[in-house]
């Protein structure tokens, strides 16, 4: 089990094509989601924004021919005139780009919003966010990658469309009128004409900068991914010890903790350093580029205007036309950077989305060894069944049993065994084989031996996993008191991280005090009450049972004195030989028993 990728360790990059067919399967359908129509209304107003910004660049453009002419002349009147000119492309231009940026951000964190739900819905469902644990496959952090990675790739996807939108339709526009407005040149000492010469010299210009801005970008791809993954690894080490502080505070464990922090912040420093010398080839290149991008049209130009054949204004539009035009055409040079950061994101959002679809794929595969859960009849009946580990390693075999509703029986054996029955209960282990039947009434409720708590109240966490609306004060009450923890009632409505505000018998107090307000009619227990005392334990079990009369309880304890509490025990041993489940088809992929 890993939360994090070996240091340094990626797969293997996608190939474009494949990239983004599958951005498109798991993008596409939100553009046919439920709100759909305001999806594509929000988008269609975004195009016909990008066209207007697009008109009044063109207007402006105009606008520097019409400035520099009325200067030339040295026109009072026609300058004054431009200048009310510019003020109205001004307040258009304020009004289309304040527009333009709200339904942009609208689209942008809707679509977040919607991938987020669509991610976070299968990752949490089925068991699929513990499954996950235990599968191979690039899929470290999944909270980072659903919190952080998709709003990267949805920030930056629509950004980019846009921008390329825009250089798309400049590129049209502004290819005419520099066609138009830079004349024609005779190549000297040849009888060669050049109509509209200043095109294809930005095209030339553009071409030589795309290629070699491409050549000096390329490392920055792999460069962000690595930085990413090692920033996500650093965080998630620093979360484990703000999680586990007080156990690492009694071991003085500080120091390891430091040094492992001191490691994985290495790792982000080297990533850093990467992407930095990947960044300076590109920016070295940038800046040449774009400092020789303002000056070129006007040299090129020159001698028509010294000639007399073109006019300043004419010069000072057919120059702007010339930056327009080329930095249309080196859109992928100046996103480049950018590129990188979405495709990145975007990799290891679909990475998660894969290994999740993979689960499916697995349980559904025929020949597939896995352990048979259905629900059906009245009792949990267990049928030939086998418990393996997730590496194929058989745990136990050829257990048969049969619950009846109604009954107490104290599970006892081998943890590594008793533990996988109780999971495999819950649909969380399908790594075995046999048939283990649910029945296919009643309601369920699972009690580990840490409960969880949510962030909230102490009331919430109480009610966990129903709303606290639900139960009635006199029936949260009295099951406080009824596990011992009546002292705790004043503080009912307080928010604190009760996992680490309240010791651990105290959880476990508060976990059957959740049974006692649910009242689930199959209860099972894995070492809920280990941390009681013998006589604490005897009682805690005796009003339980005594509170519960009608209900199953299956409970997984390593204390023998609770036998005589229970109807029958249960004892799971462990496979004395080893034996691999999965056969030599997995053990060839090195996925055998360790």
């Amino acid at each position: 089990m890993t939360a994090a990728p070996a240091e340094g360790q990626l797969s293997p990059p996608r190939t474009r094509l494949r990239f983004l067919r599958q951005v498109l399967r798991l993008a596409g359908p939100y553009w046919r989601c439920a709100h759909c129509a305001k999806v594509r209304w929000a988008t269609l107003l975004l195009l016909l924004l990008t066209i207007g910004q697009v008109g009044l660049s063109v207007w402006g453009n105009y606008w520097h021919r019409a400035l520099y002419d009325a200067l030339e002349q040295r026109s009072v009147r026609g300058v004054l005139v431009q200048v009310a000119v510019f003020a109205l492309i001004v307040s258009l231009s304020i009004v289309v780009t304040g527009a333009h940026l709200m339904v942009k951000r609208w689209l942008q964190v809707d679509w977040r919003a919607w991938l987020t739900e669509q991610l976070t819905t299968s990752w949490l469902d089925e068991a699929r966010h513990y499954r996950l644990r235990f599968t191979g496959g690039e899929h470290d952090n999944p909270d980072q990658r659903i919190a952080e990675d998709i709003r990267i790739a949805t920030e930056s996807a629509i950004a980019l469309a846009h921008s390329l939108t825009f250089s798309l339709l400049t590129l049209g526009l502004f290819a005419d009128i520099l066609w138009s407005v830079s004349g024609s040149i005779d190549l000297p000492g040849t009888t060669m004409h050049i109509p509209g010469y200043m095109v294809p010299l930005a095209f030339l210009y553009a071409g030589l900068g795309s290629v070699f801005g491409w050549m000096c970008g390329k490392p920055l791809v792999r460069a962000t991914n690595r930085l990413q993954n090692a920033e996500a690894t650093y965080r998630f080490g620093l979360s484990r010890v703000r999680e586990h502080a007080e156990a690492i505070a009694l071991m003085r464990g500080e120091g390891l903790e430091r040094q492992g922090a001191a490691r994985r912040f290495l790792q982000v420093v080297r990533g850093w350093h990467k992407q930095s010398m990947a960044y300076l080839g590109l920016i070295t290149f940038g800046t040449g580029y774009g400092s020789l991008l303002p000056v070129l049209p006007i040299l090129v130009a020159a001698p028509q205007y010294i000639a007399g054949t073109m006019t300043l204004g004419l010069l000072m539009q057919a120059a702007q036309a010339f930056q327009q035009l080329t930095s249309s055409l080196s859109w992928p040079v100046d996103n480049i950077g950018e590129i990188a950061r979405c495709r990145a994101s975007a990799e290891r959002v679909l990475s998660l989305h894969e290994d999740m679809q993979s689960l499916d794929g697995a349980a559904q595969a025929p020949g597939e060894a896995r352990l048979g859960l259905s629900r059906g009849g009245a009792v949990l009946a267990m049928t030939e069944l086998c418990l393996a580990e997730p590496s194929g390693r058989v745990l136990a075999e050829g257990v048969d049993a049969r619950i009846a509703r109604g009954e107490r029986v104290l599970v006892t054996g081998d943890p590594a065994v008793t533990g996988a029955l109780f999971k495999a209960l819950g649909g969380l282990w399908p790594w075995g084989g046999g048939e283990l039947r649910l029945p296919d009434e009643g309601s369920m409720l699972f009690v580990p031996q840490r409960p969880f708590f949510p962030e909230g109240t102490l009331r919430e966490a109480l009610c966990y996993p129903r709303t606290a609306a639900e139960f009635p004060e006199t029936a949260v009450l009295d099951a406080l008191e009824k596990v011992g923890l009546s002292r705790l009632a004043q503080r009912l409505d307080e928010t604190d991280a009760w996992e680490q505000a309240l010791p651990q018998r105290a959880q476990q107090q508060l976990g059957l005090a959740r049974a006692l307000l649910l009242r689930p009619d199959w209860l099972f227990l894995e070492e809920a009450t280990d941390a009681f005392d013998p006589e604490g334990e005897q009682g805690i079990f005796e009003m339980l049972f005594r509170e519960l009369p009608g209900a199953t309880v299956l409970n997984i304890s390593f204390h023998p004195d609770l036998a005589r509490l229970h109807h029958r025990t249960l004892t799971l041993h462990r496979l004395a030989e080893t034996k691999v489940l999965f056969g030599e088809r997995r053990a060839e992929n090195g996925n055998g028993a360790a």
